[in-house]
């Protein structure tokens, strides 16, 4: 069978419009495609591959674990999902896990468990959850009406009754929608999707605050900060707030599918058995290669190593953006950065995107204006100067493109 790109329009649903690219080999941080062309991978595939392509450490658990005992679901547990809930609970806030396939399922079970505290508590008119405009929390018709971008989420039916959505670093706007009706305000410790928004210090305390004087209950969504993507090994622990429920993902698995929901025991009682679950939840595979990916994270050396590889990326953005003047600003923490276009490259950022891929550089778009990175946590410091030197002919390239257009 010829395998290409018309393959996917031919057989796929069409909610996606992949790029041409079909990679077939990655190993650290290059993938080759069916024609052997090499990219320098600074997608990471949305912020997952923490560790690159075929990392020696992951390859090794999952082949080992592909030896003894693949699935089982929920009837019994299994070594793997035991030893990986106890790390996570052993280096963070956290005393309780539930195991997921996904952020938006970890985000699900989040969301539940609020509502389910909340009518627990206080009843049934306790329900209002808060979240924030531009913020992305999954797909689920659930998940998807708590993010704040209504053309991800109009256009379904009727959506989950009783959300609203403040402004980001805006406390005030929260203090307009919050009250002891709250049963909880969820957030991106620094918002990806909406154009890679850092919280102001203040912003986020108050957060913390407010939700402590209405008995509501704080949710961060660390689906694509956590698990050293900052150089924190989770985002909240750089902000001095700690959540009462965190997400995780993407990361978790090092680009095997798995999520978590962590939070307190305290919390944790109000999801009795029956109360919700998942058949995959937990499987012995994904959980073996998540066990290897968090401990290798999980050193000073890596979470260390990203905060000069940000250093290193921003100093190199700069170098371009004093050549061809693109970017307002460098947004960001660690290795999720966003390069915000400027007024006269507005809407542009697909543009540069595939601009950057002909010249054999992967990046990602974080809305029409921004141009996001977020590549393995261990990229060399060489790869990361060659995949800088490629974006820089690809923008020579656009820009004398443009301004001759």
């Amino acid at each position: 069978m010829h395998i290409n790109r018309s393959l996917f329009d031919e057989v796929m649903v069409p909610n996606y419009a992949p790029s041409p690219i079909i990679p077939v080999k990655g190993l650290g941080s290059r993938l080759w495609d069916q024609n052997g062309r090499e990219f320098i991978d600074f997608a990471g595939g949305i912020a997952v591959n923490c560790l690159g392509h075929c990392h020696p450490a992951l390859v090794s658990a999952l082949t080992e674990q592909a030896q003894k005992v693949w699935h089982l679901s929920n009837t019994m547990t299994n070594e793997p999902a035991l030893m990986l809930a106890k790390k996570l609970v052993d280096n963070t806030f956290a005393e309780k896990v539930y195991f997921a396939n996904s952020g938006a399922e970890a985000n699900e079970a989040a969301l539940k468990l609020v509502r389910r505290v909340a009518l627990n508590r206080f009843g049934a008119e306790k329900s209002q959850i808060i979240a924030f405009k531009q913020g992305f929390h999954g797909r689920t018709l659930f998940t998807v009406s708590v993010g704040g971008q209504p053309a991800y989420s109009d256009g379904f039916g009727p959506k989950p009754a009783d959300i609203d959505h403040a402004e980001y670093n805006n406390l005030e706007s929260l203090k307009a929608l919050i009250s002891d009706r709250t049963c909880a305000v969820v957030l991106e410790p620094l918002q990806g999707e909406g154009g890679i928004i850092n919280p102001t210090p203040e912003f986020i305390r108050g957060v913390r605050e407010l939700c402590d004087q209405h008995n509501a209950l704080l949710v961060f969504d660390e689906v694509q900060t956590g698990v050293g993507r900052t150089g924190e090994l989770y985002a909240y622990m750089g902000l001095g707030v700690t959540p009462d429920v965190l997400t995780t993902a993407k990361a978790l698995g090092g680009g095997f599918p798995i999520g978590a929901m962590l939070t307190t025991t305290e919390l944790a009682k109000h999801l009795v058995v029956g109360t919700h679950g998942s058949t995959y939840g937990g499987n012995p595979l994904a959980c073996a290669v998540g066990l290897a990916a968090f401990n290798t994270v999980n050193t000073p050396e890596v979470l260390n190593g990203v905060k000069a590889r940000e250093q290193l990326f921003r100093d190199g953005l700069s170098a371009i953006n004093d050549k061809y003047k693109v970017f307002t600003e460098v947004r960001g923490k660690g290795l999720l950065l966003g390069a915000a276009l400027n007024a006269d490259y507005a809407g542009k950022a697909r543009d540069f995107m595939l601009a950057a891929a002909e010249e054999g550089v992967l990046l990602l778009m974080a809305g029409q204006n921004v141009v996001r990175f977020a590549p393995s946590l261990i990229i060399p410091e060489a790869d990361v100067r060659e995949g800088l030197a490629r974006f820089d002919a690809a923008i020579a390239k656009l820009v004398a493109r443009l301004n001759a257009g």
